[in-house]
């Protein structure tokens, strides 16, 4: 399945199948043929586990970087040692890398080319759920100790190819962090995809056919939006439900420790209250929503273990906080998104019913 993505920089597919890798490089034939070298730049997890198929089904003669695993990959001394490998590889403007591992690996590696000689060529070729979301869009980056994604461009790749064959090796938490944004997608676009999921098998053991469809539903979702908005000066904002509380969560864990997608979920119940108050968002739904995300295993737990005071500078550092105001994505209703600017203090109030709603579910 080819999904188009027409940004304002420049338009480009993402193709989406089982067993699709050497055919889906074929296609985009005429992309290898201008590059001079091609760099994959990937990480030890994944390269243990893929490098057999990768190597079978990858057409083109390439070097090979192997990155550290997890965050670790997202950070100054691993981007500082991607650029040195570049410039002792002696690539060029016309040197081509592939971003070939999940988001911290896309992210990282967009954020490479983008600034190697001022911008080179990437492809995505995403191995995880969670990068159905990042490897599309061109958001890349890499953290600072004082917050996540801070550092980073807008950057779109030339292609991005989606093997699910990739998916297998996922463990259950990985399977788990990349619905959350499947999740999240249907909460902004389609009332009716989000009573399907609700409804439906737990989200780590959905029939492959099935997952392989909310995927694309998902991307879909997002070309829509990165079509109309490349930048997030307006309507991609929508794409962040749930992750300014839930980045404060992530990053006063520590990156890696609470999963990208497991944060976002404790950040979709956070601003299901909020838009309860702002939107017409009803309560029980906000109670239904937390009992399916706690029995497909999400760890609430993680909230507790800081005060609000504690996820506060992490909030403030969000990039969507505005002259000291938090802007928050809420849901007028379901399939609905709007940007709401909330007090500090009223923050406050709907974290201390956010901890009060986990007590009252989970007792």
């Amino acid at each position: 399945m080819e999904i188009p993505v027409r940004a304002a920089s420049h338009s480009y597919s993402v193709t989406i199948g089982k067993g699709i890798l050497n055919e889906a490089v074929a296609a985009v034939n005429d992309l290898f043929a201008k590059a001079d070298k091609i760099i994959v730049l990937t990480d030890e997890n994944v390269w243990s586990a893929q490098q057999s198929y990768f190597e079978a089904n990858f057409p083109h003669a390439f070097r090979l970087l192997v990155m550290p695993a997890g965050e670790k990959c997202k950070s100054f001394d691993n981007y500082n040692a991607v650029q040195t490998y570049l410039l002792e590889q002696k690539c060029t403007r016309k040197s081509m890398i592939i971003a070939f591992g999940g988001g911290a690996v896309g992210d990282l590696a967009g954020f490479a080319a983008a600034t190697y000689m001022r911008g080179i060529p990437f492809i995505q070729i995403p191995t995880t759920i969670l990068a159905h979301d990042s490897a599309v869009g061109g958001k890349t980056a890499i953290n600072h100790a004082l917050g996540k994604n801070m550092i980073g461009a807008f950057y779109q790749p030339e292609a991005v190819i989606f093997d699910t064959i990739f998916l297998h090796s996922l463990s259950e938490k990985e399977i788990r962090s990349g619905m959350a944004e499947v999740i999240k997608h249907a909460l902004i676009s389609d009332a009716h995809w989000v009573e399907e999921l609700l409804e439906g098998d737990r989200i780590t053991g959905l029939p492959e056919d099935l997952l392989a469809n909310y995927l694309a539903h998902g991307i879909q979702v997002k070309a829509a939006i990165v079509e109309q908005d490349e930048t997030e000066q307006s309507v991609r904002k929508y794409l962040n439900l749930g992750h300014t509380y839930g980045h404060a969560i992530e990053a006063a864990a520590g990156y890696g420790r609470v999963a990208h997608g497991e944060a976002v979920m404790i950040g979709l119940i956070y601003s299901l209250l909020l838009s309860e108050k702002y939107g017409k968002v009803d309560h029980q739904f906000t109670k239904r929503f937390l009992h399916f995300a706690i029995e497909n295993g999400y760890p609430f737990e993680a909230v507790q273990e800081f005060t609000f005071e504690q996820l506060t500078e992490y909030l403030l550092k969000d990039k969507k906080a505005d002259y000291g105001q938090l802007q928050f994505v809420l849901l007028e209703t379901i399939g609905q998104p709007f940007v709401q600017k909330v007090e500090l203090e009223q923050c406050r109030e709907i974290d201390r019913q956010l901890r009060a709603l986990l007590v009252e579910v989970q007792q």
